[in-house]
């Protein structure tokens, strides 16, 4: 990922061709994200479940190929050497970060570890800016972070990827458990999204040339908001015309913040600094993504877990439901067929009310990224704080 945004960067110089070419780049990117799990439904129907990663050897090898033949050779640039400490720190925080977002609503907020792992995870992350500071060949040039092109547009992908990946991961279970589709049927209803999503990065490409980066992110971060107000108010009764709604409108948002802030940072950068900042977003973007499902899936799973502790269902299937909807639905099967039914309408139910917290959660995110953009996003691309060229 790192490598072809900084490949657009190099062989596109000329910032209208290059906005055009990141459109298409994002569009593709989006569109991929999407794909996957339409392909990848079809195969678990039909395949062994391990077909979904062979299916990508062919791809991979193609990708080498074209690459090999169609990449265009650039000079190189001494590089720096390793920075195995950064490289360890980034890792070690982060991921503590998110195991005890996952593991605090069953585990308990205030639990002994659950705190402790924050508390750990805050002196990593500390610690790592600190060695970035002061290390002679640093994992990220945090002096890289003075381009408010790559600064803001790192911030705002961060935002989106959180909202966008942390709905389609509980998109999926409402799909699948929620409204019965099976796990091919899943991937089709989600294929709106990928349409959307190639469709507007090219789209995207061509406003940010005559409006600019800022009402260009902007615009996708409202469209995301509200895709995700929507989704959080489903009711027990609604069916896939709420949800085509939703994705229409999440794809439409995606691409329009992926284009806009990835041509923020490759247009802010010279070019021996291309690598760095594509790897920046990337980085971001599966930050971002983590922190939207950790985040997404807590919220939905400390709701769902309440409403299920709060129902008249007898004790026995208050705990066969207590760990998922999945679970519930599971156990429905082998009880009898009131009870049975009466388990899995209450599990239903109880996943339902919880699209609301995990949702709204996702779209304020969303809307703090719109008045990030309106307020912070350079007004153009390979412009400073008043717009005149850098």
């Amino acid at each position: 990922m790192p490598a072809t945004l900084a490949i657009i960067g190099t062989v596109f110089t000329e910032p209208t061709e290059r906005t055009k070419a990141i459109g298409v780049w994002s569009a593709a990117v989006g569109a991929g994200t999407v794909i996957g799990p339409v392909v990848g439904g079809r195969l678990l129907d039909h395949f062994w479940w391990g077909s979904v990663f062979l299916v990508n050897l062919p791809i991979g090898a193609a990708g080498l190929v074209a690459s090999a033949i169609l990449v265009p050779a650039t000079p190189a640039i001494r590089g720096r050497r390793l920075d195995p400490v950064g490289a360890a720190l980034s890792i070690a925080g982060p991921a503590l970060l998110l195991w005890a977002l996952i593991e605090g609503p069953s585990e308990g907020w205030t639990d002994p570890l659950v705190l402790g792992a924050f508390a750990l995870a805050a002196v990593l992350i500390a610690a790592f800016v600190e060695w970035e500071r002061r290390a002679p060949n640093p994992l990220l040039s945090l002096g890289i972070l003075r381009h408010r092109g790559l600064a803001v547009g790192a911030v705002l992908i961060l935002l989106c990827a959180f909202a966008m990946i942390g709905t389609l991961f509980v998109l999926v279970q409402h799909l699948q458990f929620n409204l019965g589709y099976t796990a091919a049927q899943t991937g089709w209803r989600l294929g709106p999204m990928a349409l959307a999503l190639l469709v507007a990065g090219p789209v995207a490409g061509v406003l940010a040339q005559r409006l600019g980066v800022r009402y260009v992110a902007a615009a996708g971060l409202a469209l995301v908001a509200g895709a995700l107000t929507v989704f959080a108010t489903t009711s027990p009764g609604d069916g896939y015309g709420r949800v085509l709604v939703v994705v229409v409108l999440l794809g439409s948002g995606a691409g329009f913040v992926i284009t806009a802030t990835s041509d923020s940072i490759v247009g802010s950068l010279p070019e021996r600094d291309l690598g760095v900042g594509s790897a920046t977003n990337s980085t971001a973007i599966q930050f971002g993504a983590a922190l939207g499902v950790a985040v997404t899936g807590s919220l939905l799973a400390g709701r769902y877990r309440r409403e299920i502790g709060q129902s008249a269902l007898e004790p026995a299937q208050k705990a066969a439901a207590h760990d998922s909807l999945g679970a519930a639905l599971a156990a429905a099967e082998h009880l009898p067929s009131h009870a049975g039914t009466a388990l899995a309408r209450a599990a239903r139910d109880a996943f339902t009310a919880g699209l609301g917290p995990s949702m709204f959660t996702g779209a304020a995110i969303a809307v703090v990224g719109f008045v990030v953009a309106l307020v912070l996003a350079p007004r153009r691309t390979n412009s400073d704080d008043s717009g005149a060229p850098s």
